[in-house]
């Protein structure tokens, strides 16, 4: 352990970090952070909280993570950040613990955090998702695997973000994201489906292309048709079913539940790219 903590390090004895954790010059770890098997830790990095780090995570230098939720209710109880294996969190990346007892603050695996960019209180980062520099996320947010978010967006506490949807930089997203949509905008707006995003996932090609073929319709049902969006979500379900639809289907029923913020809306005069 000697060789792979830094002397400068300060590090509770209640901790727990696994023999093969890295730890940076002047970092920080409180009573009782846990921290799995190659995880490097940056320094200047602060580790505090009730904190479970998992295996081969990079922290890079300056994060803050576990400290206590900015919400104004938040009185120091024991609530929790739970990160999971194979992420990258970069520079003065900062994460906060929940707000209330036996609550969570959770990233998934495979995330990649940029610089700067805030994680509030309850959060839930899935796995495989991209969120670029100074992007900030109010409380409870949710975004789902494999979503993208341009630098600088700011993200309203509470809302969800779907599935390999993209959002492009400096948005103001106040409402849920669809699943396999690009949204941009102050105030933003459904522009087309995320083309890159379902190609590079490999569902343009799935069942030989009718899985794209029913985004596509489904796209202009719900963002190209003069209906009310109640009527173009049912009509959904005259679409041949399989699990991207089904998942758009049913992420955009719970949007318009009581105390959701409702789904973000689309721009008809964009046309989506064929």
């Amino acid at each position: 352990m000697a060789t792979l903590i830094h002397p400068t390090a300060v590090i509770h004895p209640g901790a727990e970090l696994h023999p093969t954790v890295t730890v940076e010059p002047y970092a920080v770890i409180g009573a009782k952070v846990k921290v799995g098997a190659d995880t490097v830790i940056g320094s200047h990095v602060v580790l505090d909280g009730w904190t479970e780090i998992g295996e081969r995570n990079q922290i890079f230098p300056g994060a803050a993570i576990g400290l206590a939720s900015q919400d104004k209710k938040y009185d120091g109880t024991e609530s929790l950040v739970k990160i999971g294996n194979d992420n990258r969190i970069r520079e003065y990346v900062t994460i906060n613990c929940a707000t209330y007892a036996d609550e969570i603050t959770l990233i998934g695996n495979g995330n990649l955090l940029m610089a700067y960019t805030h994680i509030a209180h309850n959060c839930v980062i899935e796995n495989e998702v991209i969120i670029t520099n100074a992007v900030s996320l109010g409380g409870d947010v949710h975004i789902e695997s494999q979503a993208r978010i341009g630098g600088m967006t700011g993200v309203h506490q509470g809302v969800r973000i779907g599935r390999l949807a993209m959002i492009g930089g400096m948005s103001r997203i106040t409402r849920d994201v669809p699943p396999y949509m690009l949204v941009e905008g102050n105030a933003a707006r459904v522009r087309s489906l995320n083309l890159v995003g379902l190609k590079r996932a490999g569902l343009m090609d799935v069942e030989d292309g009718k899985v794209f073929q029913s985004l596509k319709q489904a796209f202009r049902i719900l963002y190209r048709s003069d209906l009310p969006l109640s009527d173009a979500i049912a009509k959904l379900e005259t679409l041949p079913d399989n699990d991207p639809l089904h998942h758009l289907h049913r992420f955009l029923k719970l949007s318009k539940q009581e105390g959701r913020r409702g789904s973000t809306p689309g721009a008809k005069s964009d046309e989506i790219e064929e």
